[in-house]
């Protein structure tokens, strides 16, 4: 029964890739966004696709990418895991090769196609952590920080900044109560008893609207640091919290989800001294900004509103993409046209130290590493605009890899 299952699966992939690959052979390369366009990440979501169909805009004008149009395909899963599941089995059918979800449950549901189809799967900032052992994940790509990457990251800088010695310093962790906030407790845990630093775990329960309690519970804890794992309205609420119990906010590092707009309806003057980990240069000083700045807003040909420009959820989605059509570009020079599903993965794990000239973390991508090194640096808010307060790192990459290694196996051996 097992050597028919294999056959079978194998036979999908087969398949699958074959007919990518077919739908391939014109002049088009098709992208895949399906995206919570309706529900509960619509914080982030129309930057992103914007930013990605501006670049593919500008890419296009200038002949595309060896040649080949760039086509961005933008669908609504509703952060439905089923919706989302029927969006990859839609665009499969019409050609598509690479897909991504932004979206934890959904990727998580589409991940096992995947992997029995041969079709690629983009996943920054979101699913699997375990997904970046590429041994085990083939065809899924979460380059850029895993969470627990980047919360291995955001200790190293407290450690930095305490002259390299955390041991009985206090570091709160607040979270919203489910796997999105959970997700980085089992590194904080174990870099808590590597370090002897006091660990203050500190769930507020969804939506997080309401985090009197919480914050109340943290001012008794009395941290030398704090870390969030907050989204959107969530940030302004904490702000107030923090004002409100006498917290500086000097303390906190926040997770990358952090925007400008939550600058702007904290205060921009309220707001200085807080930090968030992030692996994207934020800002319009880039010349990949200015030239989407020129050449498509000021043309009155930008795919949508001006003001995401100022937005650095907008510069994650030109990170993203910049990874992933570089990709596609090696992988048609090394490998020609056709492009297939075989040849993408093979130029995805090519990358060497592909930073987008200056505008992310350098990212090596390999076939046994599909994360590209977690590298991210620590921004802090002045007041009036981001400054960097460290170098990329990408730290304690052993207990990062020992539990990428412990998860990873266990998908393998039972699917889960």
């Amino acid at each position: 029964m097992k050597s028919v299952l294999r056959t079978t699966l194998a036979g999908l992939a087969l398949l699958a890739a074959g007919t990518a690959a077919q739908a391939q052979t014109g002049n088009t390369i098709k992208f895949g966004l399906c995206y919570d366009l309706s529900k509960a990440y619509t914080f982030v979501t129309p930057q992103i696709v914007q930013a990605v169909k501006d670049y593919a805009a500008i890419l296009n004008a200038k002949g595309g990418i060896e040649g080949k149009q760039i086509e961005i395909i933008a669908q609504d899963h509703g952060n439905e895991p089923q919706r989302g599941i029927e969006c990859y089995e839609k665009l499969k059918r019409e050609g598509v090769m690479m897909f991504d979800y932004l979206s934890t449950p959904v990727s998580r549901a589409v991940l096992p196609r995947h992997m029995s189809d041969g079709l690629i799967m983009l996943q920054s900032f979101v699913g699997r952590g375990d997904a970046v052992d590429g041994d085990v994940f083939k065809w899924v790509f979460p380059i850029g920080p895993t969470y627990w990457g980047q919360m291995a990251n955001n200790i190293q800088y407290i450690k930095n900044v305490n002259k390299g010695n955390i041991k009985g310093k206090k570091v709160a962790f607040i979270y919203p109560d489910y796997a999105f906030g959970q997700e980085p407790i089992p590194v904080l845990k174990t870099l808590a008893a590597k370090e002897g630093f006091e660990l203050g775990l500190f769930p507020n329960p969804m939506p997080g609207r309401d985090q009197a309690a919480v914050w109340t519970q943290i001012r008794r804890f009395d941290p030398d640091h704090v870390i969030t794992w907050n989204l959107s309205a969530m940030h302004v609420v904490a702000a107030r919290e923090m004002k409100r119990n006498g917290i500086a906010m000097d303390k906190l590092i926040s997770v990358n989800w952090f925007n400008e707009v939550d600058i702007n309806n904290i205060g921009a003057a309220e707001a200085k001294g807080m930090k968030r980990g992030t692996n994207v240069v934020g800002g319009k000083d880039h010349p990949l900004m200015q030239q989407i700045e020129k050449e498509l807003y000021a043309a009155g040909k930008g795919n949508g509103d001006a003001k995401h420009l100022n937005d650095i959820y907008y510069n994650t989605g030109l990170a993203m993409y910049s990874v992933m059509f570089e990709g596609v570009r090696a992988a048609i020079k090394k490998d020609g046209w056709p492009l297939t599903p075989v040849k993408i993965k093979a130029g995805l794990e090519s990358l060497r130290n592909f930073d987008a000239n200056g505008f992310i973390a350098p990212v090596t991508v390999t076939a046994k590493d599909h994360g590209g090194g977690g590298k991210t640096r620590i921004d802090m808010w002045d007041g009036a605009k981001w400054v960097p307060q460290s170098d990329w790192i990408a730290a304690y990459t052993d207990v990062v890899d020992q539990i990428v290694k412990e998860q990873s196996a266990e998908f393998a051996k039972t699917g889960k």
